[in-house]
């Protein structure tokens, strides 16, 4: 009789976890709650998948101390159609209490499970690197001379299944280490890649940030559209790989991708900032050309998370600066603000922080000062300061942008590539593309489709070695990071939709 009653405790208290484990999931707790809807558009990779019933378009996940000041932000997106949800960072955590190997799978572990019960499309996380935390992913470029052995990637948290529809974890080799790609396979192989949702981040520090990046996209939504200063779309390049230094870098290579740009956007008045005709200067040039209005900014060259800069035609060692994070405080766009894409290196590298000075000086001593080829840390990368170059201009407020898409690592370019194709060059004018030929007038969707169509353009093959062209092509979407609104409509929404909108 005592083994049959200490049985039935046994099986009572494997029932009771089982139970208070279905409790912690959100998809018994959102079960009562399907309408339908119009589902997520598929996108036409590997992920593609049936469509869910939709409760939300919009998932925010930010700690509970933003709360508050979201409120106005999600009671505007659902007037405007967008149904949205927020869940603090702390539930998040509860109810994936038996998923995930630490906060970042867990965070990812609950995306899914919000896609697959309310049919989210839209994931916006609020707040900063140590926050809301991030995904680096280890797939190294060690041709280049530069010690970068991984980077941030907001890809993660959007490409939730592998081929086979299950969770993707992106470390199919079970050690911690993720996106693997060392020596002459990747080691974590198979990773779809392909966006299932759109992410986008306010990288915000404090509750202030969270306040002004919800009045402007409020104020941006409403106001925006039809207005004469949206229709310009301002373009600052030069000369990214002079000629002098390898014969293959014929042309002026960011001016071209520029062009590629601007061919995808009829309707829009160009207004070129190029070193070749010396429409560009300098700082003043860009800033002037922002004051004055524009819907949307392309910069193509090179950059830090501090700086963004170019060379003259075939001039290596000269350097023209076109904005940094000091210049920045001259913009007086005030609400006339662009999407913005930046094709360089680190420019929404948003774990930036003072604090890597200390960890500099710990690791290298006052080398750290003195070298530009220390092996960690570098500080002329700039990595110690405030804030990156991407979400200052992002969360300025009433100026600056109101979005900014580029890289949290090393930018790639076709002159990485043996095949000399693709990479930043044919992502960033796809953009474009997205925007202005297709149509694609929802800022996360744009972001993601264009990462789609480079994957069926360069599909990934990870049997082969770390930094050649495939390894190239990964990390070119991987650190494609989107620093604002992913449910942003561009250009905002007209008078006769909100009316509609509103009733």
């Amino acid at each position: 009789m005592k083994q049959f009653h200490d049985a039935v405790i046994k099986k009572s208290l494997v029932v009771v976890l089982v139970i208070v484990g279905f409790l912690l999931s959100p998809s018994l707790v959102a079960q009562n709650l399907y309408i339908t809807a119009d589902s997520m558009e598929n996108n036409t990779g590997a992920s593609a998948e049936k469509p869910s019933p939709v409760i939300y378009d919009l998932l925010i996940i930010a700690p509970k101390k933003y709360a508050d000041a979201l409120q106005p932000l999600i009671a505007h997106k659902n007037r405007v159609g967008i149904k949205t949800n927020l869940v603090t960072l702390n539930d998040v955590y509860h109810q994936m209490f038996w998923y995930g190997r630490d906060q970042q799978e867990k965070i990812k572990y609950f995306i899914k499970t919000a896609k697959e019960t309310w049919g989210i499309t839209y994931v916006m996380l609020v707040g900063d690197f140590e926050t809301i935390p991030i995904r680096y992913v280890y797939n190294a470029d060690n041709n280049t001379g530069w010690d970068e052995p991984c980077f941030i990637s907001e890809l993660y948290y959007a490409d939730l299944y592998d081929k086979n529809h299950s969770f993707s974890s992106w470390d199919s080799s079970n050690n911690g280490i993720y996106g693997e790609w060392y020596g002459q396979t990747a080691r974590d192989q198979g990773i779809d890649l392909y966006p299932d949702v759109y992410v986008g981040r306010l990288a915000c520090i404090n509750e202030a940030e969270v306040r002004v990046m919800v009045r402007k996209i409020i104020t941006y939504e409403t106001t925006a559209h039809g207005q004469d200063w949206f229709h310009r779309f301002v373009v600052v390049a030069g000369d990214t790989y002079p000629e002098s230094l390898n014969p293959n870098w014929t042309g002026n290579e960011g001016e071209q991708n520029t062009q590629d740009a601007i061919n995808n956007m009829s309707g829009f008045e160009p207004v070129k900032l190029w070193m070749s005709d010396n429409s560009f200067t300098g700082p003043r040039d860009v800033i002037r050309a922002i004051n004055n209005g524009c819907g949307f900014l392309l910069f193509e060259g090179h950059a830090n998370a501090f700086s963004w800069s170019t060379h003259p035609t075939n001039e290596p060692h000269t350097w023209i600066n076109g904005l940094n994070t000091v210049t920045m405080d001259l913009l007086r766009n005030k609400k006339m603000l662009p999407v913005c894409i930046v094709g360089g290196c680190h420019n929404n590298e948003f774990d930036v922080t003072p604090m890597n000075i200390l960890k500099g000086v710990k690791e290298q001593g006052l080398r750290y000062f003195s070298s530009r080829t220390s092996p960690s840390g570098l500080f002329w990368h700039y990595t110690w300061i405030r804030e990156c170059w991407g979400w200052k201009l992002t969360r300025m407020s009433n100026t600056g942008s109101i979005a900014t898409i580029g890289c949290t690592g090393l930018g790639m370019s076709k002159e990485d590539k043996e095949s000399f194709s693709g990479a930043g060059d044919y992502l960033e004018p796809t953009f474009f593309y997205e925007y202005g030929v297709n149509g694609t007038t929802i800022l996360g969707k744009a972001w993601g489709n264009a990462i789609t169509d480079y994957l069926n353009k360069y599909p990934i093959d990870w049997n082969t070695p770390a930094a050649k062209d495939s390894a190239i092509d990964a990390k070119t979407v991987q650190q494609w990071a989107l620093l604002g609104d992913p449910s942003l409509k561009i250009g905002g929404y007209s008078s006769a939709e909100l009316s509609s909108i509103l009733g």
